[in-house]
């Protein structure tokens, strides 16, 4: 059974955000709600100036706190070692949130783009569409919504009250396909793949390299990587 990873080469990472918007694109993510992130650093004092930039995701670690923490296990890792959350029998406490070091679970306040059912204002009345005008046209919660991210038990628009974060496209990977924001990045700075496979491209440069992860004094044994710099 593939125990998946992801690795991202910040030697090649041009900062473009392309990875963030499309996850927001692929998963459906709301106003203020981002599975895919970024930070930005500056360390130094003019002329020795250091910039950084790095991808945020869930780092679908090994031993996951929020997994831990969550009272119905609605939170949990799945056989390729994936954290996944289940919505259904999410109860919204919050635990996982509280639990989690890196800040990547996002809580809804209210349905995802609720405000395509009822928002009837218009930019330019008798000129322009109003958001549920368009909506009602193009028969679906919103204009670009991606129902393939409703497949295999994950709902494709998470409910007021649950909490939501980045998946690693598992209703792609499934399909035998890459994460969206593998595919998307126009550097190709991002590797995907079976870290128990000797032969596969991630476990090639996780060898040659000395790879990172974010916050290791938490021993949370994160399943995303860092190698190089991006300066």
């Amino acid at each position: 059974m593939a125990k998946y990873g992801m690795l991202i080469d910040l030697h090649k990472c041009v900062g473009c955000g392309g990875c963030d918007l499309a996850c927001k694109t692929e998963n459906n993510t709301p106003d203020g709600i981002n599975w895919a992130s970024h930070t930005v650093e500056t360390h130094g004092t003019f002329p020795t100036v250091k910039y950084t930039h790095t991808p945020t995701m869930c780092n679908h670690c090994e031993d996951a706190p929020c997994v831990r923490a969550c009272p119905t296990e609605a939170m949990y890792k799945d056989k390729n070692g994936i954290t996944l959350h289940d919505p259904s029998i999410c109860i919204g406490c919050k635990s996982c949130v509280l639990a989690d070091p890196y800040d990547v679970i996002s809580y809804n306040e209210e349905t995802g783009f609720i405000e395509w059912a009822y928002d009837d204002s218009t930019l330019v009345k008798g000129c322009t569409t109003s958001k549920k005008e368009l909506s009602d046209k193009t028969n679906s919660p919103f204009p670009s919504f991606n129902v393939e991210t409703g497949k295999n038990g994950y709902e494709a628009i998470r409910q007021k009250g649950t909490v939501e974060k980045c998946t690693f496209c598992n209703h792609r990977v499934d399909e035998g396909l890459l994460p969206h924001c593998v595919i998307s990045c126009p550097a190709d700075a991002r590797v995907f793949g079976d870290l128990d496979d000797d032969t596969s491209t991630i476990t090639s440069l996780l060898n040659e390299f000395k790879p990172e992860v974010l916050k290791p004094e938490k021993g949370t044994k994160p399943k995303v990587f860092y190698i190089r710099d991006y300066n």
